[in-house]
């Protein structure tokens, strides 16, 4: 039987049950999310559970990352759901903060990365990443945690959050932790909740294209153009628009166009009725 995690509405509260778990001797992890969970967030409580003694998990929203017209509204809501399958997973407490809580009257500090935030979903997606680093950043200094677990579906997120935490000597560890994908090979996603039953075959043929396009790119094909058929092979699947598919540095996020000996990915992002779908994988 599962043990309730200790849930905490204030950084003090949190903080001061901290100091407890660390005058005792434990190492903390910590798993930000948005809340709507899935098998793919309680992967990283779990593998926060094998890592460190005791795993504090988040949920918030986070206004500041969504832009006019995106899903703030409509993103899924299931906090007694999330605290079951937190406590499932082993975690030890959840900080479920208001927005108040997080962005008290007078906040006026923004925390950007430069570089990495210019391409693919910072493209599409002016200033979500801006909203991301300023509440990760706030997320690893309440909690104080050694190491804090992100999935590697929103791989430009982490390596964004990598850069930021070495940038300001933020001393908690980032840990990618690998995708979670259903038994079609569809990456797990809160916004998959979005999809009717139809639009859900539909979305799982994404990754077999992207799997072939990554192939061929891997064997020597030109990335760009192999790029641009897998993009229009994921049109006539039945997604609606796509904001990019492209080939880049797994690291720095630089476009390659013949991948040689150099760590790449490729990465995608597409429209399926109101649900924007993201995925990458390793093409070598």
């Amino acid at each position: 039987m599962s043990t309730r995690p200790i849930i905490f509405r204030t950084v003090a509260d949190m903080r001061a049950q901290v100091a407890l778990w660390r005058a005792a001797g434990d190492r903390i992890a910590l798993v930000p999310t948005m809340g709507g969970l899935h098998a793919g967030h309680q992967s990283l409580v779990s593998r926060g559970v094998q890592m460190a003694d005791r795993v504090i998990t988040t949920i918030f929203v986070n206004p500041t990352q969504f832009g006019a017209g995106e899903d703030l509204d409509s993103y899924p809501r299931q906090e007694a759901v999330d605290v079951a399958m937190i406590a499932e997973s082993g975690g030890a407490g959840v900080f479920i903060p208001s927005a108040r809580e997080m962005y008290p009257e007078g906040f006026a500090t923004k925390v950007e990365v430069a570089g990495l935030t210019d391409m693919l979903c910072g493209a599409r997606r002016p200033g979500h990443f801006d909203g991301v680093t300023q509440v990760v950043s706030k997320l690893l200094n309440q909690a104080g945690a050694d190491m804090a677990l992100f999935g590697e579906k929103d791989w430009q997120q982490l390596a964004v959050i990598r850069r930021m935490v070495q940038d300001l000597d933020i001393p908690t560890r980032i840990v990618g932790v690998p995708i979670v994908r259903d038994d079609y090979g569809l990456a797990l996603s809160s916004r998959n909740s979005y999809l009717s039953d139809l639009q859900l075959e539909v979305a799982r043929k994404m990754n077999v294209i992207l799997k072939r396009a990554a192939y061929d790119i891997g064997t020597g094909g030109p990335a760009q153009a192999q790029c641009a058929t897998a993009a229009q092979a994921i049109l006539d699947a039945g997604f609606e628009s796509i904001d990019y598919v492209e080939c880049r540095d797994a690291q720095d996020l630089s476009l390659i166009e013949e991948v040689g000996d150099r760590p790449a990915r490729l990465f995608a992002a597409a429209h399926l009725g109101s649900a924007r779908l993201i995925d990458n994988l390793a093409v070598n």
